[in-house]
């Protein structure tokens, strides 16, 4: 199996030649040592006090706080000369201007230097029990091999490698591999079609794709060589496939492609790195964009590398020794941030997670933290609700006293599922950050932590800007709500470092889609609330947001009561044309294993529990009892297809590849027309 054997072996040969949750009710101003809690304080001007303090100069004197954190948390090659040129209305974007670093040299060679044989990745490999520890030396070593192996072979700074792997640590290598000698990577998730691998290698222009001949995951074998090999027919740019061995079985290769493992031995442990401007290329992540074409957002080195170390350091009190376990893939930015960049630009342990929560059963989450004393849980709802339907005894059987913290990331946590992780993972201890933000953002924006140790945390809230972080929102008429206890369009009044830049060739889009909507902020695209106390709850996509007779209403709203019911795992709610109402309220449920209920009267529980906490106009017309909701293998549900299966419209299903299983669609398809002939 690749890599502990062949691999590993070789470059230890080469090696040896060369708190809790608080009670107070409102924010808080703090007082003491800023430098304390920040040693980048050490750099801001005499009086700025206490993290309310920090936040607040953060955000009154962006240049300032930048400059001085920039110049602690980041090794440069060449200072640099302004702090920032932005202007949103124009999307012109550029942090850290003249300055040179090298992305790699930062997350590894300075490691290196003071404590190399620390442990820099625990690969978490889907056969449980099996995990594999690299070194910062051992990672530097594999990096530099896989650097000079790309240079031989003709990348060139400036290039863009494709990489389609799953989550192991031959896949970090590569990525900060391209970063040492200057070119892109753009991470394909491994679970997609080879018809989707084909449209971002397009848009991405690549001509090197780095795969596996097989990945492994849920005991299940998934052929990501065989995928790359039809994906790569309609791609012309593309001149040369680097194929890394994943499983003992072997693949049919073709005259493109090249073995990883037997190349990268033949290559030097020392790789130069190259000198980059802080607003050169570092990467291109696609997501999803509402015309259906996916959008290349472009990430550049020094801002991005930054504001992933300092999210990961403060919204998680990391420190020196802790294990950070994010448990999401490679593939996502989640996976960019905080399981490789993040972690590793502040000399952290971070852990690779291969497997699913329920492979080979529920425990698998909670037996990983007692076999590697995880101090940070980083997860998704998805995965929480998931696991609250197999009951409290797999948590339970496992020792979890090296927690922390516990994070929730990729969509809002409902109260529910938020209360059961505290209560039970976190056993009432471990406070639990409800972080908000998204592959443009390129970190953590909105979160309960950084605060005062006795702060309020509210469950299901995100609750507070990070540093430099200025929130507001708009109404219908684009004006800004300056008043709390309002709901509206998120938007950023300001720039920050980790921030992309652009959609890839394609930069009016970018501006038509973040600039044009509230000319002067960054439009993030989600819904918020604003409480009495001026905290932030994210209500959703506003693509998500249902008009009911001239009322809107978030879905995750929605949602988030129907969960609260005993009986309920998790719900999706979703929008459909309605003659009277203009958009009526659809809500698929899914119920706790073992739970058996008369369905008729359940709905009408459902119904008056949403009359009760929101409105009677925000009652589910129709409640549709499925086994289980059309998800991706990351865990995030597609809405899309509900809203195709409600409007009849089958045949504008779209590509189902990407689903964690397929199957479970027609499974909702047959029930709801179970449910119309009624």
């Amino acid at each position: 199996m690749w890599p502990p054997c062949r691999i590993r072996c070789a470059l230890k040969s080469a090696a040896a030649s060369l708190r809790s949750r608080g009670a107070s009710a409102s924010p808080r101003r703090s007082s003491g040592n800023a430098a304390a809690f920040m040693p980048e304080a050490a750099g801001f001007p005499a009086g700025v006090s206490g993290r309310d303090a920090l936040r607040d100069f953060s955000v009154a004197d962006g240049d300032g706080f930048w400059a001085a954190v920039a110049r602690h948390r980041l090794h440069w090659i060449r200072p640099f000369r302004r702090v920032q040129d932005c202007d949103l209305s124009r999307g012109r974007i550029s942090w850290f201007e003249g300055g040179e670093l090298n992305v790699s040299v930062n997350c590894l060679d300075r490691h290196v230097h003071t404590c190399p044989e620390r442990v820099a990745l625990i690969w978490e490999r889907d056969e449980r029990g099996s995990e594999v520890r690299y070194t910062y030396r051992e990672l530097l070593e594999m990096t530099c091999r896989v650097g000079n192996l790309l240079r031989r072979h003709g990348v060139k700074k400036g290039d863009c490698v494709t990489i389609y792997m799953p989550t192991c640590p031959l896949a970090v290598a590569s990525m900060l591999a391209c970063a040492r000698i200057g070119a892109a990577h753009n991470v394909v998730f491994a679970g997609f079609s080879a018809e989707a691998l084909a449209e971002r290698i397009r848009d991405a222009e690549s001509s090197t794709v780095i795969t596996v001949n097989q990945g492994v995951r849920a005991g299940k074998v998934s052929e990501l060589k065989r995928t790359v090999d039809a994906a790569v027919q309609s791609c012309p740019t593309v001149r040369q496939v680097f194929v890394a061995m994943r499983t003992d079985s072997p693949v049919a290769m073709t005259a493109m492609d090249i073995p990883m493992d037997e190349e990268m031995l033949k290559e030097d442990a020392v790789c130069e790195p190259a000198a980059m401007d802080s607003e050169d290329v570092l990467f291109l992540l696609y997501t999803s964009g509402s015309t259906g074409k996916p959008k290349g957002l472009v990430h550049t080195q020094a801002g991005y590398l930054l504001y992933a170390a300092l999210t990961h350091r403060y919204v998680f009190s990391y420190h020196d020794g802790d294990v950070f376990g994010c448990v999401a893939d490679i593939g996502w930015i989640t996976g960019h941030s905080y399981a490789v960049y993040g972690p590793l630009a502040n000399g952290g342990t971070t852990v690779l997670f291969e497997s699913t929560p329920v492979y080979p059963d529920p425990g698998r989450y909670w037996d990983m933290v007692e076999r590697l004393k995880i101090n940070q849980f980083y997860g998704a709802p998805t995965a929480i609700r998931l696991l609250i339907k197999y009951g409290d005894q797999w948590v339970k059987k496992y020792d979890r006293s090296s927690l922390k913290t516990l994070g929730s990331v990729g969509e809002p946590i409902n109260t529910e599922a938020w209360e059961w992780y505290h209560r039970v993972v976190g056993e009432k201890r471990c406070p639990v950050v409800d972080t908000w933000w998204q592959t443009e953002t390129g970190g953590i924006c909105i979160a309960p932590k950084p605060s005062d140790p006795d702060a309020e945390i509210v469950p299901g809230m995100a609750m507070r800007p990070f540093f430099g972080i200025k929130p507001v929102l708009m109404d219908a008429e684009g004006k800004v709500l300056t008043s709390n206890n309002v709901s509206g369009a998120l938007c950023m009044a300001q720039p920050w470092p980790g921030m992309a830049r652009t959609i890839h060739n394609h930069h009016q889009r970018f501006i038509e889609t973040y600039c044009q909507p509230y000319p002067g902020y960054f439009f993030t695209g989600d819904g918020a609330y604003r409480s009495e106390e001026g905290y932030y709850q994210i209500t959703g996509r506003l693509d998500d947001v249902i008009n009911v007779s001239g009322h809107r209403i978030g879905t995750a709203e929605i949602e988030d009561v129907v969960n609260k019911c005993p009986e309920v795992a998790e719900s999706a709610v979703i929008g459909y044309s309605h003659n009277i109402k203009g958009q009526g309220v659809y809500a698929f449920v899914v119920l706790k294993k073992g739970v058996e209920v008369q369905e008729a009267d359940l709905s009408k529980q459902l119904s008056n529990m949403v009359s009760e906490k929101i409105a009677k106009y925000a009652c589910p017309d129709f409640i549709q009892f499925v086994k289980r909701l059309p998800k991706t293998r990351s865990g995030k549900i597609m809405r899309r297809v509900l809203r195709k299966v409600v409007e009849c419209d089958l045949d504008g299903l779209g590509d189902l590849s990407t689903l964690d299983d397929p199957a479970a669609v027609q499974e909702i398809i047959e029930d709801h027309e179970k449910l119309l002939r009624k």
